[in-house]
């Protein structure tokens, strides 16, 4: 019965990839002189890399909640489902404001500051030093499953693993979508072979052992009170977490395709695929006759063995040694590239000087110097790199749902089409940093690597936004207020007008008594001067609010002797939309309290069609016309 429901299956994992193949634009296209991944193709990359997780993670979630992991890896599957959909989210806002790649950190580089954006870089450099340093270990823990060698063997193949992967960037050899769409291939055909034999192998032991699962679950969560429950159950989302670490890669490659749709449909194609196979395999695999503590390393290897032999084992091994290594090329990649931005954005192009095969070999020996120290450490603990690794992965989730949630207070859905849940981003949020901090309390070691690394950022992240911060450009090329109160009193006019305006909004008809205020964020860039009478003053330290009180009461004293009106747009977002613009419109009211002397007009003018819309409005037939 087994061998031809497998023959079954293989041949038709056959006819769908050579159907497949006939489409020359699978994986990569041509537009408008440049070269574009697809969705399919970047959606490979990233499962390539969150695949590897299904090697060591089951037998860690397992060491640390026992049997109730085969239910809460399924569970954390869907909450990581529900946190692609904010990924998504992120990856149209950050096109909408040209910020295209980069991820977590140039979102909340836009949204936070570059203060916290080192905090972003040092969780993402943290989660690829531990990718690269867990990935090595697992290789040869896998390679070894069949035979045996000494510990300080074990830790020179390591180094050895990682020190090939760098030696390779250094020479300019990396991966290509379609060398890994062939190793996906690979991985389909092993793995559903894998998951196929083993739901034929299942017996009533092993549905016994998924039943006793759920009960365990459930009982974890009935201590007796509602703050018990959250902290059982946060436990146990916090261990399981890093099934799914590598699910952020996506919005790194966002600058690889055209557009943010790309994005949304790789993590569709994403949770269709790893989604269910990971807590597939997981209850698989902990539902069998194993001896956990035995096979720690090599669990999904032995599984495997058990099914259908060595010669399936062995193949297995292959996959992991492929994939893993794959992992640790990724690791190096990602690193290089965010390690670049950083060095661009800030000017150390020492840093990223590359040799003649385009290679950034000094962040790459760096990179690997690094990652050997850890290794060192830890002395290639899978289980204590395992412990280290899942703070940094969830440190910079929260960062990005946290910088989600503040800006859709601030700029709310005005500028964007996929939106979700506010609320949902929030409960989700809670979810992720209640998570943290309990690892953070409970893990010291990845307390202690993760705080490192963070203080570390920030001191050189202090010192160098200080003198290279490319905001510094941007205030330097801003207006000053003096140059429009001197404007202003140079004319005899005694009633001065003071307009408000956004960044997009023109500045009007240059008039001698009339001025248009524009404040901007200088990490979004100075706006272009539309006319003469166009001030343009950047918010740094304090909120908009108060920088506009600060500015009024300069115009009250130096122009203490002429009429100010003020004008404000009127507000035509929905405050529930952005709560923003409710505080502000609040505060707004405060102001003729401030400035008694002053007055305030906020006022609505119509959008007079453009000279194109108009003629084609008069050229269109009413409804009474034939």
């Amino acid at each position: 019965m087994k061998t031809p429901i497998l023959i079954i299956l293989n041949l038709g994992l056959l006819v769908l990839f050579i159907y497949l193949f006939r489409n020359r634009e699978l994986l990569s296209y041509h537009h408008k002189g440049r070269w574009w991944l697809t969705w399919l193709s970047i959606g490979v990359i990233t499962l390539m890399d969150e695949f590897t997780s299904i090697f060591y993670v089951p037998a860690e979630a397992y060491r640390f909640i026992g049997l109730s992991a085969i239910v809460f890896i399924a569970i954390t599957s869907l909450l990581i489902r529900f946190l692609t959909t904010r990924l998504t989210e992120i990856a149209e806002i950050l096109e909408h404001h040209g910020l295209i790649g980069g991820g977590v950190y140039s979102f909340s580089y836009l949204v936070l500051g570059p203060m916290v954006s080192f905090v972003a870089v040092a969780s993402i450099m943290v989660s690829y030093i531990l990718t690269a340093c867990i990935s090595a270990v697992s290789v040869v823990a896998n390679a070894t499953s069949f035979f045996s060698l000494s510990d300080p063997m074990k830790m020179a193949l390591v180094l050895g693993v990682l020190w090939a992967v760098a030696g390779l960037n250094i020479l300019g050899i990396r991966e290509n979508a379609r060398f890994t769409f062939m190793i996906f291939i690979a991985a389909a055909f092993i793995m559903l072979n894998l998951i196929v034999s083993g739901l034929l192998a299942i017996d009533s032991s092993s549905f016994g052992q998924i039943n006793q699962s759920a009960k365990i679950a459930t009982d974890q969560l009935q201590t007796g009170t509602w703050t018990g429950n959250y902290s059982r159950f946060i436990a146990n989302i916090a261990f399981c977490i890093l099934a799914y670490s590598g699910v952020e890669s996506v919005l790194q490659t966002a600058g690889l395709v055209r557009s943010w749709q790309e994005i949304r449909k790789a993590y569709l194609f994403l949770g269709l695929t790893v989604g269910l196979m990971t807590p597939l395999v997981a209850a698989l695999v902990l539902s069998a006759p194993i001896d956990f503590k035995a096979h720690e390393g090599d669990l999904i290897t032995h599984y495997a063995t058990m099914l259908n032999g060595v010669g399936f084992g062995i193949l297995v091994v292959g996959l992991a040694g492929f994939t893993l290594s794959m992992a640790i090329n990724t690791a190096f990649l990602a690193s290089s590239e965010l390690m670049e931005r950083v060095a661009h954005r800030y000017g150390f192009l020492w840093l990223i000087a590359t040799n003649r095969r385009q290679s950034l070999y000094r962040i790459h020996l760096l990179s690997a110097t690094f990652f050997s120290i850890i290794i060192f450490i830890t002395a290639g603990s899978q289980s204590l790199l395992a412990d280290m690794y899942a703070l940094g992965l969830i440190a910079s989730f929260c960062i990005n749902t946290g910088a989600l949630l503040i800006y859709r207070y601030f700029m709310g859905t005005k500028d964007v089409k996929y939106y979700t849940s506010r609320w949902g981003t929030l409960i989700l949020w809670i979810i992720l940093t209640s998570s943290f901090v309990f690892l953070a309390f409970e893990k010291h070691y990845a307390t202690l690597l993760w705080g490192t690394v963070t203080v570390l950022m920030l001191a050189a992240g202090f010192l160098v936004a200080r003198k290279r911060g490319p905001e510094l450009k941007h205030i330097a090329q801003a207006d000053s207020e003096m140059d429009m109160i001197l404007r202003l009193a140079e004319f005899e006019a005694q009633e001065i007008h003071l307009f408000f305006r956004r960044s997009e909004e023109t500045g009007g008809v240059p008039k001698a008594n009339e001025a248009y205020i524009t404040f901007y964020s200088p990490r979004a860039g100075i706006p272009a001067k539309t006319s003469p009478n166009q001030y343009r003053f950047p918010l740094t330290k304090i909120s908009l609010y108060h920088r506009m009180v600060s500015l009024l009461k300069v115009v009250e004293y130096e122009l203490a002797d002429r009429q100010v009106v003020v004008h404000f747009g009127w507000p035509m977002s929905s405050w529930w939309d952005r709560l923003a613009m409710g505080v502000m419109v609040f505060n707004l009211m405060r102001l003729p309290r401030l400035f008694p002397q002053f007055e305030f007009d906020i006022k609505y003018f119509r959008r007079r069609p453009a000279p194109a819309e108009a003629a084609a409005a008069r050229s269109t037939p009413s409804s009474g016309e034939v």
